[in-house]
This record gives structure tokens, sequence and C-alpha cells, in this order.
């Protein structure tokens, strides 16, 4: 008679879990202790993700690095443990690059202080290896952070003077008459603006998150989510220059559709359709890969 795996009440741990709460209730306790020093810093990227279109993909990143881990802990739990006193360095330093952004009132320097410290005491109660296991979903909280603004304004201006560039080689070989002015397009029946908003740098951000998660959910070779990431800059370009296009198609057929529900409309289905072409760009290299496999097994 085949016997049921169902623990019984009261049956002892296993070696898995016994292994499994060794290696992750000092990471949560000393986690959570970092969670309360940086309570202000934490808060602060949180306000920011509902607050700022431009990180509203912000409040996905910790679930999203918590569900990698959780897809991964059989493999991570695998990794050697092997405690280091040097994991106290990052750690420091950590603590002093938030007193140095609190004094300075510089916000980015305290975020990157609590990613430091978060790694440093990984190092500290694991190791190295076992850091390195977890180096994905630690890599991806950094979109949980703004882009400070000094970079943030030499970001956004060229990509405002490209999407407007396109756009308007767009619009005239489409036969619609429009003269730029920098990145104001004059069009017959209105002036339209590529403003900080329009320069494309959040779909930038969510689309490069989405290539490097769906690379490593979806796909097993590690350089493809690398890959996907590059091909994720050219793609939003792209789908930015294209939504300036249509909608300066639209408000030539009518004013209001350029505007307030029907623009931000518009957001949304250019989006999406940059993401179908990050997902036919990936089984493109696939494809074009799996040709020349047999070649280089050859």
């Amino acid at each position: 008679m085949a016997t049921s795996s169902i623990p019984q009440a009261g049956a002892p741990p296993s070696a898995a879990d016994t292994r499994l709460a060794a290696a992750w209730m000092p990471l949560a306790w000393f986690g959570g202790l970092l969670l309360i020093l940086f309570a202000t810093i934490v808060y602060g990227m949180a306000y920011e993700w509902v607050t700022i279109e431009d990180m509203g993909h912000g409040m996905c990143v910790p679930f999203l690095a918590g569900y990698a881990i959780w897809c991964d802990r059989e493999r991570i739990l695998t990794a050697p443990t092997q405690p280091s006193w040097l994991g106290l360095i990052p750690v420091v330093f950590g603590f002093l690059a938030l007193i140095a952004g609190i004094r300075g009132a510089d916000f980015f320097i305290s975020r990157v202080g609590f990613m430091i410290s978060l790694c440093g005491i990984i190092w500290t109660l694991a190791g190295m290896s076992f850091l390195k296991q977890l180096g994905f979903p630690l890599f991806i909280l950094l979109f949980m952070i703004r882009i400070p603004t000094f970079l943030y304004s030499q970001i956004t201006f060229p990509l405002q003077m490209l999407a407007s560039v396109l756009a308007e080689q767009s619009l005239t070989l489409l036969g619609i008459p429009v003269l730029r002015d920098g990145n104001v397009l004059e069009l017959a029946s209105q002036r339209l603006s590529v403003v900080e908003a329009c320069s494309g740098i959040r779909s930038l951000m969510s689309l490069s998150l989405l290539s490097l998660v769906f690379g490593h959910f979806f796909d097993e070779k590690r350089w493809m989510r690398w890959v996907l990431l590059a091909a994720s800059v050219p793609i939003a370009i792209s789908a930015n220059a294209i939504r300036i296009t249509f909608t300066g198609i639209l408000s030539e057929i009518k004013k209001e559709f350029a505007e307030g529900f029907y623009h931000s409309l518009e957001g949304w289905v250019i989006f999406v359709v940059a993401m179908v072409c990050l997902l036919a760009t990936h089984q493109l290299i696939n494809t074009i890969y799996g040709r020349f496999q047999p070649r280089a097994a050859a």
C-alpha cells in the first residue's frame, strides 16, 4: 500500500526545511532592521512610485524580485554559505551614504546606500557565493530608484529632440506638412510640443525592466536578457516616435484626439505594440541562434 506524502502533525522538520530556516531567518531579521533604519528612504521611494508617472513601474519591482527568488529558491539554497566579516565594509559604506544623502539632501545617494547595505548584509551572513546567486533579483531592485535630477535632464532632452526629428520625418513621408523648431512641431491645425513627459523615458524604463524579467523567466540563456535589454532601447525610442507621429495625424483629424484620455490611450496602445516588438525580437534571435547551433556543434 502506498504511503501518503502529507506530513503528519507534530512530525519533525525535514532537512530541507531546517536548511531553509537557517539560511533565511538571519537574513530576514537583519533585513527587517535595515528597513527600519532606512524607513524614510524606502517611504520616499514608495511615495514616488505612486505620485510620479515615470516611476510607476517601481511598485512592481519588489514583487518581481521576490518572485524571482522564490522560483530559484532550490538553486539558491544549494549555494555554499560562508559568512564573511568583509561584508561589513559595504554595510558601513551604505550607512555612511545614508548619512551623506540626508545631510546633503541627495535622495539618490541614500537610496544607493540602502542597496549597498543590503548586499553587505547578505555577504556578511551568507557569503559571496550566496550573494552571487541573488545577483539578478538585486540588480532589478535598482529600477526602484529614480534617476538623479541632473542626469535625468541629460537623458530626456536628447530623447525629446530625437523623437521630434523622427516624428517630423514620419509626418513628412505621410504627406502631412510639418515644420519643426527644436522640440516643437508646427502643424496646419495646431502646435505640438514634445515635452519631457513625451521624451519616452517612461516607456524606456518600463520596457527595459520587462526585457530583463522576460529574459530571466522565459529563456534559459543568460545572455538573452542582456540582448533583450539592448534591443529595448531602440524599440522604446521608435515606439515613442510613432506615438508622436500618430498624435500628429489624429490632431489633423480632430484636435481633441491629441489631448486628455485619447492621448493617454495612445500611449498604452503604443506601449503594447512595443512589447509585441520585443517578443518578436526574442523569437527572431532564438530562430537565428537555433540555425547556427547545428553548425557550431558540427
